[in-house]
Order: structure tokens, then C-alpha cells, then sequence
């Protein structure tokens, strides 16, 4: 793979630059550094979608007539790295990344005209509903039942860890509609309104103090079978299918890159601030050995994005994406504590902020402790591992 931008590609990256420069304002890039949960505050990200959707460049991973670019590999790695390098908020993905191209694939033109759309706009924000009570990892083991009574299905059952689903005014499920077979052959994919009559969400506030996660209950739901994606009882491969873009549908390592680069920061502070910091050098070898690990990912990303600019999906390998963006992201958050030390005493995540500084650095400790979750959501690691070892190794 040649690496070297030609003369049209930084061209590009110098427009995405005068963009960025132009409309990413110091407020946005603030209040994006501040976060400390999985995806930034939802006005935050409406906004940013709202200017990137003006200018044509919202959502470069889908086909231009849907509203997507007609961008090469390089130009969408470009426009990645140059918004996370700057501090540009990550777009919520939940609609933009993993429902979309479900319904794409899989549904009617009926519902690519009605909800397509209204993705791109903002006018719909969703969540996801696939976790519950019993079946997490072993999403198989769903129980939310729809049953089918004229040209509706009735739902009941509940799904657990939904991420903004306090927010979402739509919601994407998973829900077993049949228990005669296989248990994933028993499952199909629905769309479903959140003011719908019977759908209550619970508030559940994790360990950091924020509020991200909801279980969200069914009680008598009814939901026309014409939102259903594709056939009955095939959803779980739609399912695989989502999971794959959510897995390894985009850039991770120019945002990684960024985290890198502010720990950097942190070092170079203390280095002037506390006596004999990291005299041994065993941060600056940590450093080292996260800045050579998030090369061999980019370089993994890149090779990905081939296939799926070529009109294929993920795959696979996109397991290998989650595993390694965990691994790194956990790392850099472990250090950061490290570097922050007795300091980090005085952020009390659940009152949120610190008294100690006003700055990203106030978000260190609050998201070390969110992103522990990371290594079960989305799939657990020992989950990618399974995929890995049998898709890709084939043992």
C-alpha cells in the first residue's frame, strides 16, 4: 500500500484544514475534550452534524445518492484524521454508522426514503436496542418477544445497556419472533417509535457518574410489521451484518492519536511540575509502546477501508479493529491516571468536573472508569477473540 499522498490528496487535506479552521470553533473543540463518556453530549454532536451536513460531508461511508461523497479511501482517511487531530466531536454512530447501512442492504425503498433521510438531518436519533437481561455476549439468548396480531407485532420485554436511549426518539431491536428453531434463526430486526404507547426508559448511571446507559422496557408495544427490516426470523444476520460496521466501520486511529498526543501533554507538564517524574522511563516506554501498536492499527484500518470503498463490508477482521482500539484506548487511559496521580484524588466523577483543572484533564479519571465497559460492549473481547480465531484463522 503506497502511503504517500499524491499532489490532489493534499490539496484536499489542505481544504479539509481551511474547513476545519473556519467552523470547528473553540467551544466545540472544548466542550468535545470534556467528555468523558462513550459518545459526546447529543446537542454537541447535532451540531456538528448539522455543519458537516451543510457542507456535503457528514457521512462519506455512504453511496452519494443517499448524500454521501464520492471520496477514495484516501480522501475519507484524510477527512478522519484532520477532524479528530483538530478535536472535532465523533458523529453519534448509532443511526449515522450502523443503522444505515442495514437499511441500505436490507430495506424496502420504502424505508430508505422514510428514515434515510431523517438520519442524515438529525430529525431521527436512535438506539440501539440488542442487550438484555441474560443476553449480553450471548445475544442469541434474547427473550424480547414480538408477536404478530394483524399488521402489527406486540412487544414485550425489555433491553438493558442502551446507550442515549433517554435521548433516542427511535429505537433499532433485535426481538424473537420465533421459538420453534435455531435460536438465532428465531430473531428478526424492527424499528420502533420510543413515544409508542408501553415503552418506558429507566435511567442507569454508571460508575464515571454519567448518564449514557437506560434499560428500556415493552409492555404491550405495538409496532407495524412494515417496520420490519428484511424477512421475519433473519435479523440475526442483519444483526452480524450492523456489527461488523459497528466493530470496524471507521477510523479509529487518528482519534486514538489524538488521546496519545494530549497524554504527551500531560507528561510534558509534569515533567516541569513534580520532581523526578518518570525518572526510571518506564512512561515514556508505555508511550513508545502504544505510539508502535497504533501504526500497526492505522495500517489495519486503512487495508479495511480498501475492501469496503470496493463495495464489500468489514468482515472478519473488523474484530481485529475492536479488540486492538480497546486495548489502546484502555491503555492510554490507565497511563493518564498514572501520570495524573495523587491528583486525580481531587475529580469526584459523580459530582462531575474537578476542582483541580477546567481542561480535558478534569475527564481523565471519569473515563478511565467508563471505558472499562469497553472491553464487554459492542462484543466482548473474548467474543472477538472466538470470531478471530475461526473467520480469520480458521481453527
Amino acid at each position: 500500500m503506497d502511503l504517500n499522498f499524491t499532489e490532489q490528496e493534499r490539496q484536499f487535506q489542505h481544504d479539509v484544514r481551511q474547513f476545519l479552521a473556519e467552523h470547528l470553533t473553540p467551544d466545540i473543540v472544548e466542550d468535545t475534550a470534556r467528555n468523558s463518556s462513550v459518545f459526546v453530549e447529543k446537542d454537541l454532536a447535532l451540531h456538528w452534524q448539522a455543519i458537516l451536513v451543510e457542507k456535503g460531508w457528514a457521512v462519506p461511508q455512504w453511496p452519494v445518492a443517499h448524500g454521501g461523497t464520492d471520496w477514495t479511501p484516501a480522501q475519507k482517511y484524510i477527512f478522519s484524521r484532520e477532524c479528530y487531530l483538530a478535536g472535532a466531536p465523533m458523529l453519534i454512530p448509532l443511526g449515522l454508522l450502523m443503522l444505515a447501512p442495514v437499511i441500505m442492504a436490507f430495506g424496502s425503498e420504502e424505508q430508505k426514503a422514510e428514515y434515510l433521510p431523517k438520519i442524515l438531518s438529525g430529525e431521527h436519533y436512535w438506539c440501539q436496542g440488542y442487550s438484555e437481561p441474560g443476553a449480553g455476549s450471548d445475544l442469541a439468548s434474547l427473550k424480547l418477544k414480538a408477536e404478530a396480531d394483524g399488521d402489527d407485532y406486540i412487544v414485550n420485554g425489555s433491553k438493558l445497556w442502551t446507550t442515549h436511549a433517554h435521548l433516542a426518539d427511535h429505537i433499532f431491536c433485535l426481538v424473537r419472533t420465533s421459538n420453534s428453531e435455531r435460536p438465532q434463526q428465531g430473531i428478526s430486526f424492527l424499528l420502533v417509535d420510543m413515544d409508542s404507547p408501553g415503552v418506558t426508559v429507566e435511567p442507569i448511571l454508571t460508575m464515571a457518574g454519567d448518564h449514557e446507559v437506560n434499560q428500556v422496557f415493552f409492555d404491550d408495544v405495538r409496532v407495524p410489521q412494515k417496520n420490519r427490516i428484511g424477512e421475519e426470523n433473519k435479523g440475526w444476520s442483519y444483526a452480524k451484518y450492523l456489527l461488523e460496521f459497528e466493530r470496524g466501520g471507521g477510523f479509529s486511529a487518528p482519534r486514538i492519536q489524538h488521546e496519545l498526543d494530549r497524554l504527551r501533554n500531560m507528561v510534558e507538564e509534569a515533567i516541569k511540575t513534580v520532581d523526578n517524574f518518570d525518572e526510571s522511563g518506564e512512561i515514556e516506554r508505555r508511550i513508545a509502546r502504544i505510539d508502535i501498536d497504533l501504526k500497526a492499527l492505522e495500517i489495519t484500518e486503512l487495508r479495511i477501508l480498501s475492501a469496503v470503498s470496493g463495495g464489500g463490508n468489514p468482515g472478519p477482521e473488523s474484530s481485529i479493529l475492536k479488540l486492538n482500539t480497546v486495548r489502546l484506548e484502555q491503555a492510554i487511559n490507565e497511563l493518564a491516571v498514572d501520570v495524573m496521580g495523587y491528583r486525580g484524588l481531587s475529580m469526584n466523577p459523580v459530582a462531575g468536573g474537578s476542582p483541580y483543572r477546567e481542561d480535558f484533564t478534569a475527564s481523565v479519571v471519569p473515563r478511565y472508569l467508563n471505558n472499562r465497559a469497553a472491553s464487554i460492549f459492542g462484543g466482548s473481547q473474548e467474543v472477538q477473540r472466538n470470531i478471530i480465531a475461526k473467520m480469520v484463522l480458521g481453527l
